[in-house]
This record gives C-alpha cells, sequence and structure tokens, in this order.
C-alpha cells in the first residue's frame, strides 16, 4: 500500500486528499485507529534513534509499550515502516519517504498549537485598524501603534484610511477589527465606542493673510473670510464643532471651497481659496503657503474615539483598545 499525501492539489482531489489527511490524524470514523500525532511523534522518534530502546528513552516511556504502538501504527497503515535488526531499527523504503511528511506534520501541528494559543491571548493574529481622516498625523496614534508592534512582533497590523461614516460600515462588514474614529458616528448599532482624546485645532490661514504674522488668533478675526471644510457627512462631529464655536464667536461663517476631505483643506488654504479650521496634528504638513494658529477660548475640539463591533470578542482587539486608550489618558494627562 502507498499512503500518498498532498500538499497544493486542486478540486476534488484536494477535497478527498485533505479529508483523508483530516481522518489520518485522528479525526474521522473510517480511519480513527489508522494513526494520530502521537503515533507520529513514535515514529520519527525511532527513525532519528535508531532503536526503540534509545527512542523511549528519549520520549520517557517504557519501550514494550513503544514497540506495540509502532507495530499497531504498521498494522493499520498496511505497511513496514521499519526494518528489525539485532542491534537496532533502519527505515524501510516506505518509512524513509514518509519521514519528511511526518516531521512536516508534526511541524504544523505545533505551528497550529501555537498560534492558538497565541490568537486567545491576544499575542497573535492580523489587526486590521480603520483610521478617520489625518488621525495618523497625531502623534500619540502611530507612536502607539509602533510601541504595540514591538511589544507583539508576531501581531500583523494593517490600516485602512477613510471617513468616520466608511468607518463604520468597514466595522459592520468585519472589514476591519478596530477603527478610530471622529465622533459621534451616526450608524452605531451594534457599536461599542470608547473616547480617546480631544485635539486641539488650529486656524491654518494663507501665508499673505493679514494675521498671518499673528500668534494666536480669534475666531471672530476669520469672520470675512471664506470658510474652507469638508462635507458634513463625512465627520458631521467635527464639522458641526467648527460652525457652533464660529457662532459661540458671534458670526455664521460664510462657507467657501469644499474640501473632499480634512487633510485636503490646506493646500487649498495654500491656495488662496480661505481660511480653516484643522486639527492641530495637520499643521505638521509642510506646505508652502499656509500658517497655523493656535485658536484663543473657547475653541472647538477635534475629538477622537475608538470604535469596535459590540459582542466580538477577540483578544488582540480587546488588548489594542486598552493599550490605546491608556496612551491617550497619558498624553491628555501630560498636556
Amino acid at each position: 500500500m502507498v499512503l500518498r499525501i498532498a500538499w497544493g492539489l486542486a478540486g476534488a482531489e484536494s477535497c478527498v486528499v485533505h479529508g483523508r489527511l483530516a481522518r489520518w490524524m485522528g479525526y474521522g470514523m473510517e480511519w480513527q485507529r489508522a494513526a494520530d500525532l502521537r503515533r507520529l511523534r513514535y515514529f520519527v522518534a525511532v527513525a532519528e534513534c535508531g532503536s526503540f530502546t534509545r527512542a523511549a528513552a528519549a520520549l520517557g516511556m517504557e519501550q514494550p509499550p513503544l514497540s506495540q504502538q509502532i507495530r499497531q501504527f504498521e498494522g493499520d497503515l498496511g505497511v513496514s515502516l521499519f526494518q528489525r535488526q539485532t542491534r537496532g531499527v533502519v527505515l524501510t523504503d516506505i518509512g524513509a519517504a514518509l519521514l519528511e511528511q511526518a516531521r512536516t506534520i508534526l511541524a504544523l501541528s505545533e505551528e497550529f498549537v501555537a498560534t492558538a494559543s497565541g490568537m486567545a491571548r491576544g499575542e497573535r493574529g492580523h489587526l486590521r485598524v480603520g483610521l478617520a481622516g489625518a488621525v495618523s498625523l497625531l502623534p500619540i496614534i502611530p507612536s502607539t501603534i509602533r510601541r504595540f508592534r514591538e511589544a507583539w512582533p508576531e501581531v500583523v497590523v494593517s490600516f485602512e484610511e477613510s471617513n468616520t461614516p466608511a468607518l463604520s460600515a468597514a466595522l459592520h462588514e468585519r472589514r476591519v477589527d478596530v477603527a478610530i474614529v471622529r465622533p459621534p458616528v451616526t450608524d452605531d448599532r451594534d457599536l461599542a465606542i470608547y473616547p480617546l482624546l480631544d485635539e486641539p485645532t488650529v486656524a491654518a490661514l494663507p501665508s499673505g493673510h493679514e494675521h498671518a504674522a499673528d500668534g494666536a488668533i480669534r475666531l471672530s478675526m476669520l469672520e470675512a473670510e471664506p470658510l474652507i471644510i469638508f462635507p458634513r457627512e463625512l465627520g458631521p462631529g467635527f464639522h458641526d464643532a467648527i460652525l457652533s464655536a464660529c457662532q459661540n464667536a458671534g458670526f455664521t461663517p460664510k462657507m467657501g471651497q469644499q474640501a473632499p476631505q480634512i487633510a485636503a483643506t490646506v493646500p487649498l488654504v495654500a491656495a488662496g481659496l480661505g481660511v480653516s479650521v484643522v486639527p492641530q496634528s495637520l499643521s505638521q504638513i509642510h506646505a508652502g503657503g499656509v500658517t497655523f494658529h493656535p485658536i484663543e477660548e473657547p475653541a472647538p475640539k477635534a475629538s477622537l474615539a475608538i470604535a469596535v463591533l459590540r459582542g466580538r470578542h477577540v483578544p488582540l482587539v480587546t488588548r489594542f483598545v486598552a493599550a490605546l486608550r491608556e496612551a491617550c489618558r497619558e498624553w491628555e494627562a501630560g498636556g
């Protein structure tokens, strides 16, 4: 009898082979006595030691039960794996052909167990992070992700950048595991949302503006200027915070060019199309023709929150959410 284990086959043949392999590893009814991982370990140990006695010692068991297990293994498979000799054993041609596959199966099983255990502890896996517009420019976010990756090097982190409504949909569709958003989230059904921080905002002015050389400015100083802002549907929370701050300063802003996203406001300001109010982190964008200015109180805040799908218990996600919330608390406490 020839036992063939194939990897990477297609179609029905792949199903047959992998089905046999699953049963061969102890999960089926028809072949459940043929072999299991324990017997594979016995087989490899005897092959590597060249002796039942030495293999039994290495395995921490008595020699007679080991010999019996190998005989049963050979009987169930219908092949001879070893030639018994006076001073030990040697592999038959079939045994030699199967040895590397046995080692591969054992290595895969150990990796499977290690991966499952690591994922259960939140130390392995693939974490898909959604980022609302310009969030990645806030230093605490990339630095926390970097520290998280350094602490858990077997975690693969990937990113999707979009607006808050799109990230809410991505969470519901399980295309991302966690999303850093600008609240409120319009479609928050089944989402758990945790506040992270309130980022200060700054005024972005064209370099030729009459207040471009000033330090901090009041919002009322911008009353006559076209206000460049992004569409409300892309981030209603921050959009409304800007308009509310203007109204509290005693004026209704004159709406100018709409930016397709938050970060796009800066080049539009540089082009002289108006002024804008942006998260402080956008002042890191080195765009010529723009000056950034602190806003005297009361100034709008650019709030951030982290959102996950409620009821989805993934240790890796839980670990990341806790790490980011703690980092943001420390960041705000430090000013």
